[in-house]
C-alpha cells in the first residue's frame, strides 16, 4: 500500500474531471508494478481509500508520472474541493485485471 497527500486539481475539457498528482517517488514504484497490470494506454488500475471512502479506478499516466482521478461522488462525501489537500491510500492489485 502507498499512501501520500496531495493537491486536487481540475482538468478542463468536454467533460471536467478532478485528479490528484501521483509523487515522482511513488510514479516510479508504479511504473515498476505497471508491467504486470496495466491495460489500453498505459492505465493501471487501483484501489483508493480517501477519508471514508473506497473505490476502484485506474491512474491516467500524464507527462512521465500518473494522475488519480477523483470521482465526484467520493468528491461530494468527502467535502473535498479544487486545490485541498487529500491523504491518499493507494493500492496496485497483483496481476492483469
Amino acid at each position: 500500500m502507498m499512501e501520500f497527500e496531495g493537491v486536487v486539481w481540475e482538468w478542463r475539457g468536454p467533460s471536467p474531471y478532478h485528479f490528484v498528482t501521483i509523487p515522482d517517488e511513488l510514479a516510479d514504484v508504479v511504473r515498476e508494478l505497471a508491467s504486470a497490470v496495466t491495460y489500453g494506454w498505459g492505465m493501471v488500475p487501483v484501489e483508493v481509500r480517501s477519508g471514508r471512502s473506497r473505490w476502484r479506478t485506474s491512474l491516467f499516466p500524464k507527462e512521465g508520472g500518473y494522475v488519480l482521478p477523483l470521482r465526484d461522488s467520493v468528491r461530494k462525501k468527502e467535502k473535498i474541493g479544487i486545490d485541498d489537500i487529500v491523504c491518499v491510500h493507494l493500492i496496485v492489485p497483483a496481476g492483469r485485471p
